[in-house]
């Protein structure tokens, strides 16, 4: 190799021709065909030819030259058919050299051009051999076949980013009066691909191609992508992401739905054996917020000469729903009613939560009645756990137990009970949380309303500790005849802030960061946070399966069916972990949205908050009104301890990002 040699080396997946000006310790001067001089290491060349070219001949002439060698170069490529010579040797799977190769494709005194040639052919179509500088080893056919599938696939890919951004421009360059066009199959690919990417982020199996067609329209931020999928009719305003996010199923299919139908129809017969006790003549009543329309618990009062008798009666859904069948399955899947602003998605379909199952006045409907005898202090004197049938005389609400609550003489009693067995789990080292609840509900016309509603009402602390106290019933009633059952324990708080029912709304919110969470078992154990032995839950079972599960083990003490066991009731719990989970995100995360919608209409307003605890640049407060947290950055001079009360002012506002800002003042 010396001064003169016309030298090929790889430039940006290009072979380019040169000619050496110049050695310095294996390091060359080149002057290749585009007329630039560069510094190339000797391991760089992919071919040292045995062409000459005279360097005094001046630059220009030297280029001219180069360039001429590589067209005629290239021209001979054409006449290379590689498909062909692939089908010829694919058979013989062995190493071909390039000289051997050369003479395949020109039979006829082959020349450097000609070799430059066959490696420029081999080097721009690798499809059909392995190239190893001057050798080529042929694929296989299925070789082959999966480099084209990928090429398809890889040219398939460089349309959608270039046509994909295309289309991105456009929909953003439509005005707000302007109706974007109907989705073509092509554009609803693209919607397809923005909306996973923008709901599961780098989770998305579609990451790196959604990001190359936003980078081919311009776009930088990934939330633009809301925009556009709004205006392509995708996304609803005000799209609950939530759902798409966690695999929320918000719609039952058209079979199952026709199944409910049926059942519900068909008004299936009570068994009227020795195990189901009729009770369609005591005066059952029940207590649900003004919307409710799927009632799954009902409350009797009978009063004594020493001792009442309170019967809750709860919705026998596992009379109607059979273990394994489709819309159990649903059901499970599911694993709760989920509860939003906006929009119900019941666990089951409304035929069955709504209709068949609820126990709706003047209906008879069968039951698992739990009767207990209490005296005047509250003290549990026996109970009793069966099968019924019962028939709902009247359908409050809890304002209209509020408005009687000092002048209805059942209500008084059921009221007075209740205040005291929280006493008594109070007394027990129960944690009483005591927060008000934030309600938020759209009106007619889209309108965001938030009220709060205090949790302690009369009508809401007889239901909400008569339940306790039928779950508690319920579970002690399973740990007898020994069956598992989905019990819930918890450990004794971390730190105890207040003691009894008392504490402030600081305390209150406070307390609940010092809880441990509670836990799932198929044996019962200590509740701790209620300050009871033992803990199920069974009053919900049209809203929640794990109610279902444990109204089956009911079943199951009377003979109605067979009994899950300790393995099957752990699978379950494991089973409904993550849709429990998810169930809770959706629920908390829409309310959070549609407050945050409630105050952006609301920036620049004064509200109360209360300084909880100090960060490095500044403190989190909670908004009193509506029980949310959020920063407060330094003011000033201001030195604030937790539990100050002061006034903050809204600044800004994003329920689609999430975000809330407030300044002092």
């Amino acid at each position: 190799m010396e001064t003169g040699h016309v030298v090929e080396y790889i430039d940006r997946q290009r072979i380019m021709c040169a000619v050496i000006l110049d050695i310095k310790k294996q390091r060359l001067r080149l002057l290749n065909e585009n007329n630039r001089e560069i510094s190339l290491s000797a391991s760089r060349l992919s071919r040292i030819c045995h062409l000459r070219l005279d360097s005094s001949m001046g630059r220009d002439r030297l280029v001219e030259m180069l360039q001429e060698i590589a067209t005629r170069r290239k021209a001979l490529i054409e006449k290379i058919d590689i498909r062909e010579l692939w089908e010829v040797l694919s058979s013989e799977q062995e190493w071909i050299d390039l000289e051997t190769m050369t003479e395949f494709c020109f039979p006829e005194t082959p020349t450097e051009d000609h070799e430059s040639a066959v490696v420029r052919a081999f080097f721009e179509n690798r499809r059909y051999f392995r190239f190893n500088h001057d050798r080529f080893f042929p694929y296989t056919e299925e070789q082959v076949e999966r480099m084209a599938a990928q090429a398809r696939e890889a040219a398939r890919r460089d349309r959608m980013i270039e046509q994909g951004g295309e289309w991105i421009r456009q929909m953003l360059s439509l005005s707000e009066r302007q109706t974007a066009p109907p989705l073509s199959h092509q554009a609803a690919e693209y919607c397809d691909i923005l909306k996973s990417y923008y709901i599961f982020d780098k989770e998305s199996k579609h990451v790196a191609l959604a990001r190359a067609m936003l980078g081919k329209a311009g776009i930088t931020n990934p939330a633009t992508i809301f925009n556009i999928l709004v205006r392509a009719g995708i996304f609803e305003p005000d799209e609950n992401i939530d759902l798409i996010r966690y695999g929320v199923f918000s719609e039952f299919s058209a079979d199952l739905l026709a199944g409910a139908q049926k059942m519900a129809d068909s008004s299936p017969t009570i068994h009227s054996d020795n195990r189901r006790r009729d009770l369609t003549e005591l005066p059952l009543m029940t207590i649900d917020g003004q919307a409710t329309l799927d009632y799954d618990d009902a409350l009797s009062l009978e009063r004594k000469h020493d001792h009442c008798l309170i019967g809750i009666h709860i919705a026998d859904v596992s009379h109607f729903i059979r273990n394994g069948d489709a819309i159990d399955l649903e059901a499970m899947a599911r694993g709760s009613s989920i509860y939003m602003p906006d929009q119900k998605i019941p666990m089951l379909p409304p035929s069955l939560a709504e209709g068949l199952c609820s126990l709706k006045a003047g209906h008879v409907r069968p039951a698992i009645s739990i009767m207990a005898r209490v005296s005047a202090m509250a003290e549990i004197l026996d109970y009793e756990v069966f099968p019924s049938v019962i028939r709902v005389a009247s359908q409050l609400t809890y304002f209209d137990v509020n408005t009687v609550a000092d002048e209805h003489p059942d209500i008084i009693i059921l009221h007075d009970i209740a205040k005291k067995f929280r006493e008594k789990r109070l007394a027990a080292g129960a944690v009483q949380i005591s927060l008000p609840d934030v309600n938020v509900w759209l009106g007619r016309e889209g309108e965001v309303n938030v009220s709060k509603i205090n949790r302690e009402s009369p009508g809401r602390l007889l239901v909400s500790e008569l339940m306790i106290m039928a779950n508690w019933l319920m579970a002690r009633f399973l740990a007898k005849h020994q069956l598992p059952g989905i019990y819930r324990s918890q450990p004794a708080p971390k730190e105890r802030l207040y003691e009894g029912d008392g504490g402030t709304l600081f305390q209150n919110w406070m307390q609940r960061k010092h809880l441990n969470r509670f836990m799932l078992g198929p044996a019962p154990e200590h509740h701790s946070g209620l300050g009871l032995d033992c803990y199920t839950t069974a009053t919900s079972p049209i809203r929640k399966y794990f109610d279902l599960v444990t109204q089956r083990q009911l079943h199951a003490v009377f003979g109605m069916e067979t009994p899950y066991s300790i393995d099957e009731i752990t699978r379950i719990i494991q089973l409904l972990e993550q849709p429990m989970m998810s169930v809770g995100r959706v629920q908390y995360g829409r309310n959070r949205y549609w407050i945050l919608k409630y105050l952006e209409k609301r920036v620049g307003q004064r509200e109360e908050a209360i300084v909880l605890y100090r960060r490095k640049n500044g403190y989190v407060v909670l908004i009193t009104n509506y029980l949310l947290e959020c920063e407060l950055p330094l003011s000033g001079n201001a030195n604030l301890k937790p539990e100050d009360l002061i006034q903050v002012t809204i600044q800004n506002v994003n329920a689609r990002k999430d975000r809330l800002s407030v300044f002092m003042g």
